[in-house]
C-alpha cells in the first residue's frame, strides 16, 4: 500500500510546475531507500548536479561521504532510511532553495512523511532544519545538532534530530574529539541506538581500517 500511495505522489510530483525549478530540472528527484522497511526519514536540502542527472538524492561526493558514515554506524541506507529533500528539483548553480520553492514542494514532502510514518526524522543540514523549526539568525546548526526535539508534520508529532550536512563535512577533515566529523559519528550512533537497535539486516557490514581511512579523506 505504501508503494502505491508513494507512486501516486511521485506522478503528481513529476508533472508539477508549481515553481520555476520545474522548468530547469533534468530529472525530478523523488526519494531513495526502501519505503517498506525504512524506520527513519532523512531529509536533505535539494538535489545537486549529479542528483539532477540520475534522479536520486545524495549520490555526489557529499552523498558518498554520507554513505560511509552511515555504514560505520551500522545504518543501512537501503533498508533503514527513506531519503528525501526539501525540494524535488535542483536549484540553479546548487543555490539554497527559496521559501517559495520549498512551499511549492511542501505538500509532496509531507505526503511522503505521512505515508512512511517513520519512528523518527533526521534533518540533514540547516535548510532541512529551518523547514521545520523556527530559528533566529543567532541560532546555528552547531547549537542544535545532536539534540532530540519534536516536530509536527501534517498534525502529527515526530521525534527529530538535526545532523550536519555531509557537504559541510567535505570541508572539515579532522577526526579529533569535538570536530564536525566526530560529532556526526556520535549523532548517527545515537540515532542507531535509539530507533534502530532492534532492526536486523540480512547481512552484517564489516568495516576495515582502509574503509575508515577513506571516510576521513573523502
Amino acid at each position: 500500500m505504501k508503494r502505491e500511495c508513494l507512486e501516486i505522489v511521485r506522478n503528481k510530483c513529476e508533472n508539477c510546475m508549481g515553481c520555476a525549478l520545474g522548468k530547469t530540472r533534468t530529472n525530478m528527484v523523488f526519494s531513495d531507500g526502501n519505503p517498506m522497511s525504512a524506520k527513519i526519514v532523512l531529509i536533505g536540502e535539494a538535489p545537486g548536479e549529479m542528483e539532477d542527472e540520475c534522479g536520486r538524492p545524495f549520490v555526489g561526493r557529499a552523498g558518498q561521504l554520507l554513505n560511509n558514515f552511515l555504514a560505520e554506524a551500522g545504518i543501512s541506507r537501503d533498508e533503514d532510511l527513506y531519503i528525501i529533500n526539501t525540494v524535488k528539483c535542483r536549484p540553479p548553480e546548487n543555490r539554497v532553495p527559496t521559501d517559495e520553492e520549498k512551499s511549492a514542494c511542501r505538500k509532496f514532502l509531507e505526503a511522503q512523511i505521512d505515508i512512511i510514518n517513520p519512528r523518527a526524522i533526521v534533518l540533514c543540514g540547516a535548510t532541512a532544519l529551518k523547514s521545520f523549526v523556527a530559528t533566529d539568525k543567532k541560532t546555528t546548526i552547531s547549537k542544535l545538532r545532536g539534540q532530540w526535539m519534536n516536530i509536527t508534520v501534517d498534525g502529527k508529532e515526530y521525534p527529530a534530530m538535526t545532523i550536519f550536512h555531509p557537504s559541510y563535512l567535505l570541508r572539515n577533515h579532522s577526526m579529533e574529539d569535538g570536530s564536525p566529523r566526530r560529532l556526526m559519528q556520535q549523532d548517527l550512533s545515537e540515532i542507531k541506538s535509539r530507533y534502530l537497535s532492534d532492526v536486523e539486516h540480512s547481512a552484517d557490514i564489516l568495516f576495515s581500517t582502509d574503509s575508515e581511512k577513506e571516510m576521513v579523506t573523502v
